[in-house]
């Protein structure tokens, strides 16, 4: 059985980590990136006229990843989990601080969707409500949390484990 997983990525504000973000993406055989609220999109020939600064960064960071993975911008995050949840996709919330199992102890029903958040604040309490299950990555040092970026590579891996996508 093919396993399709979809990244919402929700007011990301560092384009380094989008481009990170496309490039375990890419890595990991992810369907699409759905880049929602202000988290910024890489550069689109037939929108733009030129690359912006944060496009630059994505595309360095993504190392062409951007251009491999199917992605979307979509400014209302909402919406989108809405539209996903009545297609049938299990949408799964990676923050910590809310009622979460491990990301180990997951069993994903496929497709399902991964959900991040801003870097600092994590996700909104109005898309947190919406989705299917939370997980978190267990913490052992002083800090509550890891880059978005990390943790996102983390959680998609865990999640595609035994995946026959190659």
């Amino acid at each position: 059985m093919e396993k399709k997983l979809y990244i919402i990525a929700h007011n990301i504000r560092s384009a380094y980590n989008v481009g990170s973000i496309f490039r375990t993406a890419d890595g990991a055989g992810v369907e699409m990136i759905y880049l929602t609220g202000y988290a910024p999109a890489p550069f689109d020939s037939e929108k733009d006229a030129y690359p912006t600064r944060a496009q630059k960064m994505i595309a360095k960071t993504a190392l062409g990843a951007e251009k491999t993975v199917f992605w979307e911008k979509a400014e209302d995050a909402i919406s989108l989990v809405n539209n996903l949840l009545k297609a049938g996709v299990q949408v799964i919330a990676l923050e910590n601080g809310v009622p979460s199992v491990d990301y180990k102890k997951l069993k994903p029903r496929f497709p399902c969707a991964l959900v991040l958040g801003t870097e600092v604040s994590g996700i909104d309490k109005e898309i947190l409500e919406k989705c299917d299950c939370a997980i978190s990555i267990p913490m052992r040092g002083q800090k509550e949390s890891l880059n978005v970026s990390v943790a996102a590579g983390i959680a998609i891996y865990e999640i595609l484990k035994d995946s026959q996508n190659k």
